[in-house]
């Protein structure tokens, strides 16, 4: 959408301190697979990237392949992946320039890339500390409760941390929405979550985030309020 990320750029005459990037790819984005695996297309891929930041004056691009050698997404995938994303990274800084950010999503479990053959490469990590969990389970814990899933956030930085990111690279994923079960009305203003009728308001001590219940004391939806975003930005 060429029109929409010139409006997001001319923010910056109000903004002058914005850095705006491209992402590219997101859940279901595939192909990346492929083009890592060639010399030729991952060359190409980048000289294109270089072209979209110079055309449009951006400060950079950020990578969301999910993920590589991963084909749960009903993407293509391939053993080489780890490998050859850590080419594509190098080949898209390489291209790009060191002034401009070259950034990533990672999944919360840190999982799927070599971060420490990488880290020359990149500016940051935006780790995805969120959508850890669907009711009965919580969408972004931020320590491990009985209402937490697979993984809380503060073990999601942790995992990063244990894998090579520096710490100074790190970002840490904040959700300004909630996951409930099917049919549950997503609102649209958090700070008014708790008085969605015929729902209990509750709080988890332990994994310090905010959700609601129905009569039979059934975790249906899980999100985020003022308190529980300014606790992660006190962990942050």
């Amino acid at each position: 959408n060429e029109e929409r990320l010139r409006q997001i750029v001319a923010l910056r005459k109000d903004a002058p301190h914005l850095k705006i990037l491209l992402s590219i790819g997101g859940w279901g984005s595939g192909r990346f697979s492929e083009m890592a695996d060639n010399t030729a297309f991952r060359e190409s891929f980048a000289k294109n990237c270089q072209r979209v930041v110079k055309e449009f004056d951006l400060d950079g691009i950020d990578i969301d392949w999910e993920y590589p050698t991963a084909d749960y997404a009903e993407i293509s995938a391939s053993p080489r992946d780890t490998e050859n994303y850590t080419l594509l990274m190098r080949d898209i800084r390489r291209a790009i320039g060191d002034d401009k950010l070259l950034t990533q999503a990672a999944v919360a479990t840190a999982e799927y890339i070599d971060f420490k053959a990488i880290d020359p490469y990149m500016s940051f990590t935006n780790v995805m500390s969120y959508d850890m969990g669907n009711p009965p389970y919580l969408n972004s814990g931020l320590y491990r409760s009985e209402n937490v899933d697979q993984i809380c956030t503060h073990e999601a930085i942790l995992a990063h941390i244990d894998s090579g990111v520096p710490r100074h690279k790190l970002v840490m994923g904040l959700p300004f929405y909630g996951r409930g079960i099917e049919g549950f009305p997503r609102p649209k203003d958090l700070t008014k979550v708790h008085l969605t009728e015929g729902y209990i308001a509750k709080w988890d001590d332990v994994a310090k985030v905010p959700y609601l219940t129905d009569a039979d004391g059934n975790l249906i939806y899980g999100y985020e309020n003022l308190e529980s975003l300014a606790i992660k930005c006190e962990y942050i």
